[in-house]
């Protein structure tokens, strides 16, 4: 507590309400089949200090805390002393994503249980609690058990998730796009289309972080797998969005904005024509193709407050809601995926400004919003959902599920990283003992010496703070590690050629392409960074301008 601030007195009801929520984060699940198997749960942004008052509706900011298995003491003993040996680099073709990290059918994510008009909320309540226990003991006493990573283990978050695929005519599925075979759950995939009969499009996120070949061979890995499926490529960081370099001399990606808000258009148009595909003249979406020329045209501070969207939440969400496809003519479109994809930064930037409060700590949003971007079109942010899967822990780390500040052991995760990226090299910085073979507890020494990090008693060398400072950059783009779909290794020079890549610098606003420049493209400033931006961060493209409606102009 801050010196000066006195205790603010509470009663004894409201201390009896306290230590409640506490236990109850502390819970233990024990499977049906043996009491001694017991799990202990860990929310991971927990706030006590704000759950003094046993707050229990809209004030309690614990309720979509996120929930995970916590790793036992003797886990985190036998991780600390592989941390003290000798890093092995992995090959390329070993960096490929195994397609099998989501479980067969028979494990899937938890799903609303049937209910009618009748129930009461308190039934209904009832009865969803009742199902997502026997949905988490079923998961433990299945035979992927062990071998399954961290999910979410918060009803409530799950709630939300129900409640947008209730909602929406379209769902999109944002994952970034450096690990999107570890994002995309086919489960997700099957029951939404196949069950739902809705549609989906798959929105391949951050590809200004990637070369354009691996987002190609993602695109076609995806699509041959679940046929059907509409991808499209979106970055938030766009060419004319940026200024500068876009990486340093040791290859340390650098993304500066200018310091404005401005639309994406192209991510934006290329969205705008998979929903105009889906809908066919159903929905009247000339509002938004008129949106994405207009917006850009206007410049927003990003600094200033959000302009937060319809918050459907009050109280236990235990609501009914009935489907009707296109309902008065409004399309709706729920954005779902795991935290720190950037699906609230995707929002801001289609709408042209800031509408959602964005934040690298997973779990910030936490509950669905509905923000209209035109009166037709009305889009629904769920909060980040890690979904089962056999996804490795230090990925997901990597990946932004699991708070980096709250990590018990970060040398697994480091290990994994400095095996596939030359960290020493990125870093530029010598060995603390000045030998010749790294570990992962070499690399955070190394990084502590260079970044003078110290801890503040015995003025020792800070390893766990300079772990924490490598595992931002990576999780920011900075250290940049992407992993390809299966075969890129002998197909690499096909997707360099292919003519899908095109299509990825145009959103990038990095195309090579001569075309016609638009009145809002011949701002001088814009040109200028276009140019540089495409020279750093391609230098095979020649510098061009891009035209942000050409999409738009040939459906005139």
């Amino acid at each position: 507590m801050p010196q000066g601030r006195r205790k603010t007195p509470f009663s004894g009801k409201a201390k009896k309400q306290q230590l409640q929520n506490k236990k109850q984060n502390k819970v233990i699940l024990t499977s049906s089949s043996s009491s001694s198997n017991a799990y202990d749960v860990l929310a991971m942004n927990y706030q006590p200090s704000k759950a003094r008052g046993g707050n229990t509706g809209r004030g309690d900011s614990n309720r979509y805390a996120l929930k995970f298995y916590r790793e036992s003491d003797a886990e985190l003993k036998m991780k600390k002393e592989e941390a003290l040996k000798a890093l092995n680099p992995v090959p390329e073709k070993e960096m490929e994503v195994d397609p099998t990290y989501f479980f067969p059918k028979e494990v899937s994510f938890p799903k609303r249980p049937p209910w009618d008009f009748s129930m009461t909320p308190a039934q209904l309540d009832a009865q969803e609690q009742k199902y997502f226990r026997e949905y988490i003991q079923t998961l433990q006493n299945s035979e992927h058990w062990k071998e399954m990573s961290y999910f979410e283990l918060n009803l409530e978050t799950w709630r939300q998730l129900w409640r947008v695929l209730e909602m929406c005519d379209i769902l999109l599925l944002v994952v970034d796009v450096r690990y999107a075979g570890m994002m995309f759950p086919p489960y997700l995939y099957e029951f939404v289309v196949q069950e739902q009969k809705k549609d989906m499009i798959l929105v391949l996120n951050k590809i200004d972080l990637v070369p354009a070949s691996v987002v190609a061979a993602w695109k076609e890995n995806l699509t041959r797998t679940c046929p059907g499926l509409r991808v499209v490529y979106f970055t938030s960081c766009p060419g004319y969005n940026l200024t500068g370099a876009s990486s340093d001399k040791a290859g340390l990606q650098v993304r500066r904005r200018k310091g404005r808000q401005r639309m994406c258009a192209e991510g934006a148009t290329k969205l705008l024509e998979a929903c105009r595909d889906i809908v066919a003249g159903e929905v009247d979406l000339s509002s938004w193709e008129r949106k994405i020329r207009e917006e850009t045209e206007v410049e927003f501070d990003d600094d200033a407050q959000p302009e937060v969207g319809e918050t459907i939440l009050e109280k236990l969400d235990t609501t009914f809601y009935t489907h009707e496809r296109f309902k008065h003519g409004v399309l709706t479109i729920g954005c779902v995926g795991q935290p720190n994809v950037g699906k609230s930064s995707l929002m801001n930037a289609i709408m042209g400004r800031k509408v959602v409060s964005v934040s690298k700590t997973p779990g910030h949003t936490k509950h669905f919003q509905t923000i209209f971007l035109t009166p037709q079109v009305r889009l629904c942010d769920c909060p980040g959902l890690v979904f089962p899967s056999k996804v490795p822990r230090p990925i997901q780390i990597l990946m932004g599920s699991y708070p980096i500040a709250q990590l018990r052991e970060p040398y697994t995760t480091i290990r994994y990283l400095a095996e596939r990226l030359d960290l020493p090299q990125l870093l530029r910085m010598d060995h603390p003992d000045n030998d010749c073979t790294w570990s992962p507890r070499d690399i955070c020494d190394g990084w502590a010496k260079k970044r003078g990090y110290l801890t503040a008693k015995a003025a020792r060398l800070d390893t766990y703070r300079a772990a924490n400072s490598i595992l931002r950059m990576a999780l920011d783009g900075k250290i940049c590690l992407w992993l390809p779909p299966p075969g890129f290794t002998e197909e690499r020079a096909k997707y360099e050629t292919c003519e899908e890549i095109k299509y990825v610098k145009w959103v990038q606003a990095l195309s090579g392409e001569e075309v016609t420049v638009s009145p809002v493209d011949s701002d001088s400033d814009c040109e200028d960074h276009s140019e540089a931006s495409s020279e750093a961060s391609d230098p095979a493209a020649p510098a061009a301008v891009v035209n942000k409606f050409a999409a738009l102009m040939a459906d005139d």
